[in-house]
């Protein structure tokens, strides 16, 4: 009798058991089916980029009604930069400047800034873009929460006949230079590490960060730092015409000017928002009825993915001891904590 239980309860078991596992193939069969569900997705996010990638290229930035006349035919352009000034946006702010100077129905740009600066050469490049389309159309500027250093370099393309509002809350100013750089010939010395680099040049390391800077690397930097420092003082007395080179020089100290400093100082013109600024603008287009667009790019796969912002630190991160010996001269807020490529 207990052996006829025992043998029951036994089959029981199994057949429990055989109820409750899955047979090998329908298993492999589901993982199959997930697999090829990730591969779906990952091809259809690389289709979409490519596809916005392809009629980026041929017809560049999309536009997107913002306020105004939505079927006027005369527009006034919204070109943003926002952000640290530096690759890849600085490609995409040109690319929105070319398309404004060739669309004949633009009659006037509001160019908004709410950067802290950025890349010498990208803040240049943008400032050379603008004052070639300020010659057929006129600029007017919307400062948000910062216009600093590359950002107020920018700014500078409205010209003299341009007007720069900045909202009450506004921090703009920080005129200069920096190069990011690392001493950490005290820790080298600490953890016994000895920097030996295979050069051709006296100067090919001087921004090496395990060792010290010599004078005559120092004053090399120096010359280099003045350069661009000039630059950025000409620019500015070239177009802001209430300011002469030495009125310039004396807040060209990296200080931040919250946005009544800035007036007084004479860095900015109206104290206003958005909306002031391009009352202004269709003022001085003597537009009636005009249609305000602002230019979109589309997303990228990195941006898709991680987000253009995280994708670009985790990078920086990774590179961040090598590109201590890289030379970056950059028209950037240094106060804010974080350097581009240095984070």
């Amino acid at each position: 009798m207990q052996e006829e239980q025992a043998s029951a309860e036994k089959t029981g078991s199994k057949a429990g058991e055989s109820r409750l596992s899955t047979p090998p193939t329908r298993r492999w069969i589901t993982r199959g089916l997930v697999l090829l569900l990730m591969l779906s997705v990952l091809l259809n996010l690389g289709f979409y980029a490519w596809y916005q990638e392809y009629f980026t290229i041929a017809g560049g930035p999309t536009e997107q009604f913002e306020t105004g006349d939505q079927f006027a035919s005369d527009k006034i352009a919204i070109i943003s930069i926002t952000g640290t000034i530096m690759p890849p946006f600085t490609e995409r702010i040109l690319e929105s400047i070319k398309t404004a100077h060739e669309d004949k129905q633009v009659k006037g740009i509001l160019l908004e800034i709410d950067s802290p600066g950025g890349l010498v050469a990208d803040s240049h490049q943008i400032y050379h873009r603008l004052v070639e389309l300020r010659k057929k159309k006129p600029i007017v500027v919307s400062m948000k929460r910062m216009a600093a250093s590359g950002g107020y370099y920018v700014a500078m393309g409205a010209g003299e006949e341009g007007v720069i509002f900045a909202e009450p809350t506004t921090w703009t100013g920080s005129l200069g230079v920096i190069i990011p750089r690392f001493d950490l010939s005290g820790l080298a010395e600490k953890v016994g590490v000895v920097s030996d680099p295979l050069k051709t040049g006296e100067f090919k390391d001087a921004l090496n960060p395990f060792r010290e800077m010599t004078q005559r690397e120092r004053d090399i930097w120096d010359h280099i730092l003045d350069e661009s420092y000039q630059r950025f003082l000409n620019i500015i007395t070239d177009n802001r015409k209430d300011l002469d080179y030495e009125q310039v020089k004396k807040l060209a100290t990296g200080q931040i000017y919250p946005a009544t400093d800035a007036r007084e100082n004479g860095l900015i013109d109206e104290i206003g928002y958005q909306e002031d600024a391009l009352a202004r603008l269709q003022e001085m287009t003597n537009l009636k009825k005009v249609r305000v667009i602002r230019y979109r790019h589309p997303v990228t796969l990195a941006d898709i993915l991680l987000g253009s912002a995280e994708a670009s630190q985790v990078e920086n991160r990774k590179q961040a001891l090598l590109d201590s010996t890289v030379p970056r001269a950059m028209y950037f807020a240094s106060w804010l904590g974080e350097v581009p490529g240095l984070q």
